[in-house]
């Protein structure tokens, strides 16, 4: 029993120390969450949108024919249902560093026969972005991986048209977790204006505007 126990403390001092180099390492190198773990972003377990990700997508107020970029995508959590609320006049942009969730976003929009998804592999951050190209964005525990997070949101606020919403999401089930003041800093020094906020400390969603006279 004794021994047990230790073997149980020793996984969970284990799992806090590599937890701890990742997250600092991520301030230096881009260390995306890897494509084997795509299960655990996103399940999928019947095949629909979970009550969490409808519940994030109606904070930004989504409207038929708009753009929005999907920055740090994924397996696509939030893609495919984005891409199916714009509609075939809108147009989704699923943009990540790793060609194996670009794929698999891929074959989930053929799954569902969506012809709306442009995808896109870089890193946020990475001047790829055209400017005044979107109405929406979204940061879906991603902000604690970009080395360059400055810049991620310089560009971002460039790529979004006036009148803008980006939409950060973190919780602290993230290894990389930002806290609400982190992310307050960050947007506000690239011109971004907090519009809502939601849920608390631990777990939130927040909604930033790009004023329309930017």
């Amino acid at each position: 029993m004794i021994s047990e126990v230790f073997i149980l403390i020793a996984i969970i001092v284990l799992f806090i120390i590599i937890t701890i180099a990742w997250r600092f390492a991520s301030r230096r190198y881009e260390i995306p969450c890897p494509v084997w773990m795509k299960g655990l972003l996103d399940p999928r377990l019947s095949g629909k949108p979970s009550p969490r990700t409808l519940k994030t997508i109606c904070h930004l107020d989504l409207r038929q024919g708009m753009d929005v970029l999907d920055a740090g995508c994924g397996p696509g959590r939030l893609t495919i249902p984005l891409a199916e609320m714009v509609g075939p006049h809108g147009e989704v942009t699923a943009m990540d560093l790793q060609e194996g969730m670009l794929h698999e976003v891929q074959m989930r929009a053929q799954a569902t026969n969506l012809t709306n998804i442009r995808f896109l592999q870089a890193g946020i951050g990475q001047s790829r972005l055209e400017h005044d190209r979107f109405d929406r964005a979204v940061l879906i525990t991603v902000v604690g991986e970009i080395p360059d997070r400055e810049a991620a949101f310089r560009e971002i606020f460039a790529a979004l048209r006036p009148g803008g919403i980006l939409l950060v999401e973190e919780t602290i089930r993230d290894p990389h977790f930002q806290a609400r003041s982190t992310i307050l800093r960050l947007a506000g020094a690239a011109g971004f204006i907090e519009k809502e906020f939601f849920g608390n400390y631990f777990s939130y969603t927040l909604t930033l505007e790009k004023p329309s006279g930017a």
